[in-house]
């Protein structure tokens, strides 16, 4: 006999709120397990291929792990360093940008920049905050990335927090799924396979949407010339998965700059512009259509505002788990909306009572 509904409200209500406690308290400690958990998630079906393919558990999760330092190693080599050096010309040349602005508004509209109007005002105070708070947020980050005790996080404990889950990721799941009650054993799996499909179509699916079109944006801007090239394009894909968000905010930034750099190049102008437009097309009739699908169903209404939730009460770490809670916060939704909507509070005893469609159909039929 199951538990009565009540007791099993304020059993699984007390195991939410201690799991939020517990994600508020401990903060960026548990940062390199949150992301180890969502790395090895990601990788845990490319594992399934290998030991398909005859690779023993052990072989497919050192291979992968040999392959992921591979290519970071070649990352922070060849990359990240043109991306911190670009960073920081831009921070440096954004008082610049603002002056040579001011120039052109005072040049077409010498009336809106006059010395005491509040547009010259504004466009100095931005330029300086630029400047100093930009400076300040590198100098913050660098040293906070830089930092030993980041060092160590980063390049040591990840990888190895990633490689023992990827290691024994089936089994874990055996032991959960082991763990379920059994009253409500059916519901929860196929829960949980709505979920996990909802979170592979979106973070598996949109991560490589991301990453295409941050790549395709980075280099495409640097072949035509573009200063800041490669940040614009690291920013437009980082900023992908909020749909047209991404795409906006890195061709209002690339097309501003453009401007700046080839004024009275009109070609060059058209071109900055036309790898936005195409890059749009191939997200739009490509990429997400093969890679994402119809079925993650997250409204980017819903997705901003986890961000913003997640982020403000839990920093970092809220932001990097505030888009598989929104998917299974969405599956859940669909659920509980479908329960509703079968149920008595819904119907009524008299809607309970009567025929439903099919049996209508079939009784008109014979």
């Amino acid at each position: 006999m199951a538990l009565p509904v009540q007791q099993q409200a304020k059993f699984w209500g007390l195991a939410i709120a201690v799991f939020m406690g517990i994600l508020w308290f401990l903060g960026d400690v548990i940062l390199p397990f949150v992301l180890g958990g969502a790395i090895a998630y990601c990788l845990d079906p490319i594992a399934d291929k290998l030991e398909k393919w005859g690779a023993s558990r052990v072989l497919a999760t050192v291979i992968i792990t040999v392959s992921a330092i591979v290519i970071f190693v070649l990352a922070m080599l060849l990359i990240v360093p043109t991306l911190v050096s670009q960073a920081s010309d831009l921070i440096a040349v954004a008082p610049k940008l603002f002056q040579d602005l001011q120039s052109f508004l005072t040049d077409r509209f010498p009336s809106l920049v006059d010395a005491g109007s509040p547009m010259r005002q504004q466009l100095q105070a931005i330029g300086e905050a630029i400047q100093s708070r930009g400076g300040e947020l590198l100098n913050s980050v660098l040293s906070s990335a830089m930092g030993v005790i980041n060092v160590v996080v980063l390049i040591v404990l990840v990888p190895v927090v990633t490689f023992y889950l990827l290691l024994d990721w089936d089994r874990m799941v055996a032991k959960i799924d082991d763990l379920l009650p059994r009253d409500h054993v059916h519901t929860v799996r196929k829960l949980a396979k709505e979920m996990d499909k909802t979170l592979a179509s979106f973070i598996r699916g949109m991560g490589t949407v991301c990453l295409a079109l941050g790549t395709y944006y980075a280099v495409a801007l640097m072949a035509v010339g573009l200063q800041f090239g490669l940040v614009v394009g690291f920013i437009a894909g980082l900023i992908t998965f909020i749909p047209y968000v991404g795409a906006l905010v890195g061709g209002m930034l690339a097309i501003g700059l453009a401007l700046f750099q080839f004024w009275g190049d009109w070609t060059s102008l058209g071109m900055v512009a036309g790898i936005f437009i195409v890059g749009q097309i191939i997200e739009g009739n490509i990429l997400t259509p093969k890679l994402v699908g119809d079925s993650v169903g997250l409204h980017p209404v819903w997705l901003i505002f986890s961000l913003s939730v997640f982020g403000t009460l839990f920093g970092f770490v809220g932001m990097l788990v505030a888009v598989p809670v929104a998917a299974m916060f969405g599956v859940l939704a669909r659920f509980a909306i479908n329960e509703y909507k079968g149920g008595l509070l819904y119907n009524g005893y008299s809607g309970l009572a009567q025929d439903s469609p099919e049996d209508d159909e079939t009784t008109g039929n014979g």
